[in-house]
């Protein structure tokens, strides 16, 4: 008998005493008793998904000191941006669907082989033209984080925790744009720019050690409990299927996330790749020295994120309906990122990176609750392909503001327009969301 694994007698006397409850919900205290594995695949997510935006993020770092050793302009910097997006968004699709085919340990595990190879392999690098090929392998690999991730969370978590499991998993795109700009100018510093690409790169192969000696099926591992098993499958059962894109597209509720990922990511990935490059021809900032502010402004983002993820979740509890809640986080932290609009003039370094930090967190708010909004609308078996749908949305709104920041840097070298953009897609993609799901009422799938 597996020792983890209580009796059924104990298993039981657990089961009287939840029904003495008189309350179909279990106590905090009796599920406390179930268990805490899953929260070590949630840790193992969170260390995917930061390497794999440090991965994504040398680049950016990195920019200034390749615009001067290669003599690229800022229309060849935004043409990289361009070949990884329009990568990732093709992977969104393709990587997404071996994913379910292969399984999460699997598909995670080769996804994670391919994109750190790729990575490291930028080091080899010496024109633009391979480069691009190496942002388009990178970008393509890549796209397979979050379809690993979310997939896992269904498959280790309930429903109840799932958004808070992947509100942590998903704080790892700040913390690994807070690490990059931190650790690559020291690896630059002692073993040049290629040194920091293989470095980063090589990281990939440590987590993957972990992920293989722990990622199992809740039901095969012998560290997980019978009662946490338990707790992990308490949702009501629903029937299992395939779900065809075709059956998805003609409705309103997908759009509504389709066409909120495609306003607000972008605005994402300009923080990602050139904020680092606004913080050293803006405000004069050395390679050296762009790791603290970078860190602040991701810190506050991670505040935002789980802040704006508590907000409707206590909406909820306190008597709020579900889409008053979600809407009503979501309308706060699109009027928080308004003041945005002004980093681009003030002369104080801080002050910018106050306004940049305050409008990431609010960012990361906002997106915690879209992400939210598919699994109010849709059944589980539909939700992993509306993500898929949604995300590369906004992976081809990440390509066309990489044009237009590259065309309006190297014309004007002003960051006023992508500042603008920035402040302004949040109320825009609420509105939206808002005319096509008023009511956030389920969708009707044949």
């Amino acid at each position: 008998m597996d020792p983890a694994r209580p009796t059924s007698a104990s298993l039981a006397s657990s089961v009287d005493t939840e029904a003495a409850m008189g309350n179909e919900q279990a106590s905090p205290s009796v599920w406390s008793r179930a268990g805490y594995f899953r929260w070590v695949i949630c840790t193992l997510l969170l260390f995917g998904t930061t390497k794999n935006y440090m991965d994504r993020n040398v680049l950016g770092v990195l920019n200034k000191t390749l615009q001067h050793d290669l003599g690229w302009s800022e229309i060849d910097y935004s043409n990289l941006v361009v070949a990884f997006q329009g990568a990732y968004a093709l992977g969104m699709v393709v990587v997404g669907r071996l994913v379910d085919k292969l399984g999460t340990r699997l598909g995670y595990a080769l996804a994670m082989v391919f994109w750190s190879l790729a990575s490291m392999g930028t080091a080899l690098g010496s024109s633009l033209t391979s480069f691009a090929i190496s942002r388009l392998t990178l970008g393509f690999g890549e796209a397979a984080v979050f379809p690993a991730s979310i997939k896992a969370v269904a498959e280790w978590f309930p429903k109840k925790e799932r958004a808070l499991a992947t509100g942590i998993f998903n704080a790892g795109t700040s913390f690994g744009a807070m690490l990059t700009p931190v650790v690559v100018p020291w690896i630059n510093a002692r073993w040049g720019w290629r040194g920091a690409f293989i470095g980063i790169g090589a990281l990939g192969f440590l987590w993957l050690v972990f992920w293989l000696l722990i990622y199992r099926q809740p039901e095969e591992h012998p560290l997980v409990s019978r009662a946490e098993l338990d707790y992990i499958r308490s949702d009501p059962q629903e029937a299992v299927g395939k779900t065809k894109w075709v059956a998805l597209l003609p409705l309103r509720q997908t759009w509504a996330f389709v066409l909120g990922k495609f306003l607000i990511d972008p605005v994402w990935w300009f923080y990602l790749f050139w904020v680092p490059g606004f913080l050293q021809s803006k405000h004069g900032l050395a390679l050296t020295r762009i790791g603290a502010p970078i860190v602040v402004i991701y810190l506050i983002s991670d505040v935002g994120s789980v802040a704006a993820g508590w907000m409707s979740s206590w909406l909820i509890q306190s008597g709020s309906t579900v889409n008053a809640a979600r809407k009503m986080a979501m309308l706060i932290c699109a009027v928080g990122v308004v003041p945005v609009v002004f980093a681009y003039r003030v002369e104080s370094t801080w002050s910018a990176v106050l306004l940049i930090g305050l409008a990431a967190a609010c960012h990361q708010g906002f997106s915690a609750n879209l992400f939210t909004l598919t699994s109010d609308m849709f059944p589980a078996p539909a939700v992993g392909s509306v993500v898929g749908i949604g995300g590369m949305a906004g992976a081809i709104g990440g390509l066309f503001i990489a044009t237009v920041v590259g065309h309006v840097l190297q014309w004007t070298g002003s960051y006023r327009v992508p500042f603008l953009i920035a402040g302004s897609a949040y109320l825009l993609a609420l509105v939206i969301i808002h005319a096509l799901v008023p009511r956030l009422e389920p969708a009707r799938m044949n």
